[in-house]
């Protein structure tokens, strides 16, 4: 992905290419911008697949974790992060690896969440230090408390969150100085996490 030429080389996405490098210096970040612009796969589900695997591409200026990590995958409501998050990470429930993350990396087989057909709870990814990094399945339909727990290294929220949510989800990644990632349509207006993350860049 991102080559140095053809139709998805790096040129063409300057956007992208600053949000990967701004992960060097600012543990909060957002891609907020319209539809179909590619922010759920070719920037959250991207770099979390390059963090979860430490197979990052060498033109690759941003964040990098030399060892295995944990993180989570969140959006809206179960189906939709099933359907659109964990899609694009691991593709159809019956055919995993064809998603971002490739079928090789794939440890074992994924852990299912209740109540949801099809829905991960949470899946071991090889790592290539040797190690195995974790990634978890969570919504915003479970409520804050569901944001508790244990250190992240990785946060991804596809859709923009309750505030609550956002700032639990923080929380998870103060001891480990890990990395926020946001990719939203400010669907709901100038809501508190939209407000904030505008008001960063003095707009």
């Amino acid at each position: 992905m991102y080559p140095e030429t053809g139709a998805l080389r790096r040129q063409l996405y300057p956007k992208h290419m600053a949000f990967f490098r701004a992960g060097v210096e600012h543990q909060e970040r957002c891609m907020m911008a319209a539809n179909r612009v590619g922010k759920t796969y070719g920037v959250g589900g991207y770099e979390t697949v390059l963090h979860l695997t430490g197979r990052y591409p060498d033109w690759w200026e941003g964040r990098r974790f030399d060892h295995p990590i944990e993180a989570w995958a969140a959006g809206d409501t179960g189906e939709t992060t099933r359907d659109i998050v964990q899609s694009v990470l691991f593709g159809k429930i019956d055919d995993l690896g064809t998603g971002l993350i490739p079928a090789d990396d794939i440890v074992g087989e994924p852990s299912r969440r209740a109540g949801i057909t099809g829905a991960i709870d949470t899946a071991a990814i090889r790592h290539r230090s040797g190690g195995t990094s974790l990634i978890g399945f969570k919504s915003y339909d479970q409520g804050r408390k569901k944001f508790q727990g244990t250190a992240k290294h990785v946060v991804w929220l596809d859709e923009e969150p309750p505030a609550d949510v956002y700032q639990e989800a923080l929380m998870r990644l103060m001891t480990t100085s890990g990395l926020m990632l946001c990719t939203f349509t400010p669907l709901e207006g100038m809501t508190d996490i939209a407000a904030q993350f505008i008001a960063a860049i003095g707009v």
